[in-house]
């Protein structure tokens, strides 16, 4: 039986057990003009000393144009590389692999109607972003493809109605991104590795499936299933079916239908609170790694009090 502090290899990097923290957009600890801060170094370094398998930085934002607000860390400079790598430093000094999430807003449901010309310099600013991050020092990189945000919002069957390269069929809607991984394959190896954090529903979770595979096709490492552009039909704040008896969120449990059609490692996330709830996901094969974001907020030492419950609750002790 795989437990939730078990390690796991993905290519030439080993997250030493299956806990990982999401991106959370630190905007309390960040200024307005995108630069990391003293405050959330500090953050990651409590985190990463934590005893937590994997750090997924932050949004960090492709333009200035594609903010999601005012103080959110950029990318789009060579001026944010020092700042961008202590962080990378921090996972390296505590022995966790560490991505960074690359971003961009996008435009909601006028995606339609933005000029091929600026999703042309958009893609870009992506490939530069990623050249950016590897120099940086960081192990990999998280594309942000959910949460309504620029990717989504192309990869959005509801949304997506353009008529050109970027939408129409389902293969025409992931050009992006495919053209993205194209055009930056050289830069991933054993020790940098692509994740692509995703909606699940986009809008039903038979899209997600749909997505999840194809994404493996096209090179990701490892997918990190959220949510997408909703069925506006669905006026519940649960956006898929779910099973009576699934005790979790509705979210963590798309991660797990998803698990079941590819072979790439997947993250699950949203109201993970305790460690009894991360290691029954483990445990029974449902997921391969879960995020846990503001619990790690609150208690950045969240995986060595998860060690502790679960010696309480089972007499084995963890190192």
């Amino acid at each position: 039986m795989t437990r939730l502090f078990d390690s796991l290899k993905i290519k030439g990097l080993v997250a030493k057990n299956r806990v990982v923290l999401p991106p959370m957009v630190r905007f309390s600890v960040v200024e307005k003009d995108g630069f990391v801060t003293k405050g959330l170094v500090e953050w990651y370094e409590d985190v990463a000393k934590g005893d937590v398998g994997m750090i997924i930085v932050e949004a960090s934002c492709v333009s200035e144009e594609g903010k999601l607000r005012d103080n959110q860390i950029g990318i789009w400079d060579d001026k944010f590389i020092p700042g961008l790598k202590e962080v990378a430093e921090v996972g390296k000094k505590y022995n966790v692999p560490t991505l960074i999430q690359i971003h961009h807003a996008g435009f909601k449901d006028k995606i339609k109607d933005v000029s091929e010309k600026i999703l042309d310099e958009i893609l870009e600013e992506f490939v530069i972003a990623f050249k950016r991050a590897k120099i940086a020092g960081f192990d990999g990189i998280e594309i942000h493809g959910a949460h309504t945000y620029l990717i989504s919002q192309l990869n959005s069957r509801l949304w997506n109605k353009r008529e050109d390269k970027y939408g129409g069929t389902f293969e025409k809607r992931m050009f992006f991104t495919k053209e993205l991984i194209d055009r930056t394959k050289d830069l991933f190896d054993d020790k940098f590795i692509l994740g692509y954090r995703m909606g699940g529903n986009e809008p039903t979770l038979e899209d997600g499936i749909e997505i999840a595979k194809y994404l493996e096709k096209i090179g990701v490492d490892l997918l990190h299933v959220s949510s997408g552009v909703p069925d506006p039909e669905r006026k519940s704040p649960v956006k898929v079916d779910v099973p009576e008896e699934f005790p979790l969120d509705w979210v963590i449990y798309m991660g797990t239908v998803i698990k079941k059609h590819v072979n790439i490692p997947v993250i699950g996330v949203r109201n993970i609170k305790n460690e009894e709830q991360a290691s029954w996901l483990i445990e029974n094969n449902l997921l391969d790694f879960v995020a846990v974001g503001r619990g790690m907020i609150a208690r950045p030492n969240w995986v060595q009090h998860g060690k502790k419950s679960y010696f309480k609750r089972t007499g084995i002790k963890v190192d």
